[in-house]
């Protein structure tokens, strides 16, 4: 009892008291100093692993600090620490890759924090891009890890890299309508949208004979941040104009033909038989 309450020892405990006391403190500056520096002169994503960078080696720091105070030696440590090393080295190569390819993606830079991205089904917004992965935020705010050998390996789609996005709406209209009528509604409606950009121009393309509709690609462009309300308003804006032109929005539908391609077989409805039920029957002139 007396051993642990020397005097020797007390001053030990104050020593290493004071250490800590002033050290982690300091650290934490240190680590919101880096992360905000870094942060403002690069990318939010350098001042996350500056921050980290700082804060781990100046924790690895005091550790040996305080190993030092205690007396105790770094060198059968340091042996010990080799072998586990080797250990692990073969059993973590898998983490290894993901820190190797970390280095790809901070050199590459193919997305940063809060940029919105597609990973193989899944998108979401990045919060994280650290040593071993990138964490992301889905839109129904799910938590999604994705290891960094895997965005390396994969396609990454980076939906905000640029100011401003382009919206491929598909739109179907009857043959009997005319195509160019169809073509300046569709300009006039991107022209009252409010998230439509009037530059680049909106683009109408002649996409395809569908089975019953004649089928239009509507190409109009949005500023990042409206893209989602431009996706949704522009496909109202068309109903309802549509609606109000009397354009017709076809429903798939089949035609039959008695052996010739201008006649169609003709269908009557018959009258209610005795049983109530309406039939039809086919008659060929």
């Amino acid at each position: 009892m007396e051993t642990y309450f020397s005097e020797e020892f007390l001053q030990l405990s104050f020593k290493i008291a004071l250490i800590l006391i002033i050290t982690i403190p300091v650290l934490f500056l240190l680590r919101g100093w880096a992360r905000n520096f870094f942060t403002k002169k690069y990318a939010p994503h350098y001042g996350m692993l500056a921050g980290k960078l700082v804060f781990y080696t100046g924790l690895i720091i005091l550790v040996v600090t305080i190993m030092g105070q205690l007396g105790i030696s770094l060198a059968p440590l340091l042996g010990a620490a080799g072998i586990v090393g080797i250990a692990l080295g073969f059993a973590s190569q898998t983490s290894v890759s993901n820190i190797i390819s970390g280095l790809f993606l901070i050199a590459e830079q193919p997305f940063k924090v809060d940029d919105i991205i597609t990973v193989n089904n899944t998108t979401g917004v990045v919060i994280s891009i650290d040593v071993l992965s990138a964490k992301l935020r889905t839109f129904d705010n799910q938590f999604v890890r994705i290891p960094n050998e895997t965005l390396i390996k994969t396609e990454v789609r980076n939906l905000t890299r640029f100011p401003i996005r382009r919206f491929n709406a598909k739109v179907s209209v009857a043959y009997k309508e005319d195509i160019s009528k169809v073509k300046e509604i569709l300009m006039d409606v991107a022209d009252k949208n409010e998230f439509a950009l009037s530059e680049p121009k909106p683009i109408i393309l002649f996409d395809a004979f569908g089975a019953s509709s004649i089928d239009l690609l509507f190409l109009v462009w949005a500023p990042v941040s409206e893209f989602l309300q431009l996706r949704n308003t522009i496909q109202e804006d068309i109903k309802a104009r549509f609606d109000e032109e009397g354009i017709e929005i076809p429903f798939p539908h089949v035609s039959l033909y008695s052996g010739s391609a201008s006649k169609a077989i003709p269908i009557e409805i018959s009258d209610t038989d005795s049983s109530g039920s309406g039939k039809f029957k086919g008659r060929n002139k």
